[in-house]
């Protein structure tokens, strides 16, 4: 392998030279430029990394500390945040605290000793001494999907309380009364959040959130499966379990098909966070959409924005409903219903269509209609 001196050797020129062009110094000669230039590409000679970020005090690479790998959200989350920091030039190392504190400032830590230029962190609780040790010592840091409270570090979130207003609205229209949700955890702002979405959007509605109906996740399958045996096994189970994380929603269906019980026949299922198999089950299932790709990309140009010298800004992005047939939809909204599409051929254009047709009973003339969303 070629080495720096094998660059200036060919070059003709000196080793301090080659290092000038490589750092891209504007005291090197338009001539000798060219020189080093042509033998680096001849040679294949590659820069060594690490002793460069020792003179430049920079690694080109980002830390992201996600809260659970295996959820797809994060999964693509993560995927989003490799894609568009490649883009801007930088490398990203991943740690995956599987919703664990101690984990996720175990990860911390080393990226930190890692010298990695700057931190993309979802933190799993918001009290790590370790978070905000480095936050006060300003390492460049943004915070994305969570955040802890009274630290000055950039938020790249999307606001689910709009899409949580919508979904009741939905159910409300759909004659469901008894509405129940398993929370994500306490201590984390998105489990917080959640919950109390929910609550003041049944609040609008005259509606009521009993302890009963609240059960208390963690983000995770396993918790989905004991809230919802819970919520069946009470006297007046809920008509409809809104499970705030993808996962629980899985381990909600699960024990939902365990009682041979039916969705949505039995008890109605949504979520929140969409994923790519939800419009796969049987039935599809109604879920809040957040625009993951877009939160990725919008935290990475936050934090390299905070590296180069810029001020970034926090970035709050619309979640959506995806509106489908597990809360009681007698059928997804169709593209054939668009007026540019004419009628089946069986439907006389003389008759109206009956009234049985339209999938969701309208909403009194004071509320305004959920737009539905498909995906």
């Amino acid at each position: 392998m070629a080495s720096i001196k094998d660059v200036a050797a060919a070059a003709g020129v000196s080793v301090a030279t080659v290092s000038r062009v490589l750092n891209d110094h504007p005291s090197v000669s338009a001539d000798a430029r060219t020189r080093v230039m042509t033998a680096v590409a001849a040679l294949g000679y590659r820069p060594n990394a690490v002793a460069r970020s020792l003179r430049t005090d920079q690694t080109r690479t980002l830390g992201l500390v996600i809260s659970d790998v295996l959820n797809p959200y994060f999964t693509e989350l993560a995927r989003s945040v490799e894609e568009e920091a490649r883009a801007l030039g930088y490398s990203v190392i991943i740690g995956n605290a599987d919703e664990r504190p101690d984990l996720q400032d175990h990860h911390v830590r080393t990226l930190l000793d890692r010298r990695i230029d700057g931190l993309l962190v979802s933190p799993t609780d918001g009290g790590s001494p370790l978070m905000l040790d480095a936050a006060r010592a300003g390492t460049p840091m943004v915070f994305v999907d969570r955040w802890i409270r009274g630290v000055d570090v950039p938020v790249v979130r999307a606001d689910g309380q709009g899409a949580v207003r919508e979904l009741v609205a939905h159910l409300y229209r759909l004659g469901h009364r008894r509405l129940a949700i398993i929370a994500g955890p306490a201590a984390t702002t998105t489990g917080s959040e959640r919950v109390e979405a929910f609550r003041a959007a049944l609040a609008e509605y005259g509606l009521d959130l009993p302890d009963a109906y609240t059960g208390q996740g963690d983000f995770q399958a396993d918790s989905g499966r004991r809230v919802t045996e819970g919520f069946l096994d009470l006297p007046e189970p809920p008509e409809v379990i809104f499970a705030a994380d993808n996962l629980m929603a899985l381990g909600a269906l699960d024990a939902i098909r365990a009682r041979r019980l039916r969705v949505p026949d039995d008890v109605a299922l949504a979520a929140f966070d969409d994923i790519p198999w939800f419009p796969h089950t049987d039935p599809p299932i109604t879920a809040i959409a957040q625009p993951t790709g877009e939160l990725g990309r919008a935290a990475v140009r936050a934090l390299v924005d905070r590296i180069e010298g810029r001020t970034p800004t926090s970035v709050t992005l619309p979640a959506r409903l995806v509106v489908r047939r597990s809360c009681g939809e007698s059928s997804p909204p169709a593209p054939t219903r668009s007026p540019v599409h004419p009628p089946a051929p069986t439907r006389s254009p003389v008759h109206p269509p009956a009234p049985t047709r339209s999938p969701v009973h309208p909403p009194a003339p004071t509320q305004s209609p959920v737009q539905r969303s498909t995906s």
